[in-house]
């Protein structure tokens, strides 16, 4: 477990190193989410911090590294049966494709820390869409996913702001 802490204090050290150097491409927001698949056998709600910084290669084309925070809200079944909540530390690569200005498509790939006890964490993976409300406002849908031994999915809808 100290590894991991370790590991995202290191990320995000680069991250904010980074961001003081070029803001223009560092952006940070919230997402929420409802549990699809056997997700929602176990949770009800999710809620979530998101960090991206993007580097880009055109016009056309971003690259760069995500990071934040999952937490899917434990369910409580008809027979009183209570299921923690389930966490993740995502840290992935990211591309974002803008075939125009205001709309964009991509994904982020990576690995999902799991924080809670007994989550293993696993391979993380999200495609995104994206619209730019205004120059300083992202409106996106995704799927997100984890998956080791099942897959752990979330159908969200969040907001990011560039800094």
């Amino acid at each position: 477990m100290r590894s991991t802490i370790l590991v995202a204090i290191a990320f995000f050290t680069l991250m904010f190193t980074a961001n003081a150097q070029d803001r223009s491409n560092f952006k940070a927001g919230f997402s929420a989410g409802i549990p699809v698949g056997d997700a929602a056998d176990i949770s009800s709600f999710s809620i979530g911090f998101d960090v991206n910084y993007h580097w880009g290669v055109s016009e056309l084309l971003d690259v760069g590294v995500v990071t934040g925070f999952i937490n899917a809200f434990g369910d409580t079944m008809p027979d009183q049966t209570e299921f923690e909540d389930v966490q993740f530390i995502p840290v992935a690569g990211s591309l974002r494709i803008y075939p125009t200005y205001h709309f964009k498509f991509g994904g982020d790939v990576g690995y999902a820390i799991g924080v809670n006890d007994g989550n293993e964490g696993g391979l993380f993976y999200r495609p995104v869409v994206g619209y730019n409300i205004t120059g300083n406002t992202e409106l996106n849908v995704s799927y997100t996913a984890v998956s080791n031994d099942g897959t752990f999915s979330i159908a969200t809808v969040g907001i990011l702001f560039l800094f």
